[in-house]
């Protein structure tokens, strides 16, 4: 089940990649147009900029979860089957390190439990902490910040369940037994 829900996630990643591939698109394309007939709107760019990033972070964490990224396989090869299979395995609890790690660092910078102790009250949450994560506007958009940096820890949980998700994959198949290939002796 768990394999689904994070097969079903990376899914729906895709699909919002894209569509926001297509909107950095027309956003681009809109703004060179009014460039074009000399009254930019720069609050465009913006929005493709963020666009943009939440684009990357999304097909990152789909991407990840279909172990598709870029990787140096020249150890790997030499390796027999359960060698490989090892190396997986110390890869995907790798990245599951780094999705955790990141998670705790995202918690740490909302810190959504001194939010709620203020009262939800920003002045109040910047004055215990000195956190100014929620005060700061964005440059033309008018938007707070923080809505567009939420893509961080959306990121960070994601990973978390897909890192999850192939580790478990992987220490299944680690510990099956292998299928004897054309080449190995019986």
């Amino acid at each position: 089940m768990l394999q689904r829900f994070s097969s079903g996630l990376a899914r729906c990643e895709e699909i919002t990649a894209a569509a926001l591939a297509a909107a950095v698109t027309c956003l681009i394309l809109t703004n060179i147009a009014f460039r074009a007939m000399g009254s930019p709107l720069y609050w465009i760019s913006e929005l493709a900029i963020y666009a943009m990033i939440w684009m990357t972070f999304l097909i990152a964490g789909a991407v990840l979860k279909r172990r598709q990224g870029i990787a140096v396989t020249l150890l790997s090869e030499f390796l027999p089957p359960k060698g490989r299979q090892l190396i997986g395995v110390w890869v995907d609890t790798m990245v599951l390190v780094f999705a955790l790690l990141l998670v705790w660092l995202c918690w740490r910078w909302y810190q959504p439990l001194a939010l709620v102790q203020a009262g939800f009250d920003i002045r109040a949450f910047q004055g215990q902490t000195f956190n100014f994560i929620y005060a700061e506007n964005t440059s033309t958009l008018g938007v707070k910040k923080f809505w567009a940096w939420l893509i961080v820890p959306w990121f960070a949980l994601s990973l978390s369940l897909h890192g999850v998700a192939n580790l478990l994959q992987s220490l299944n198949q680690w510990r099956a037994p292998t299928a004897p290939t054309a080449n190995s002796p019986r």
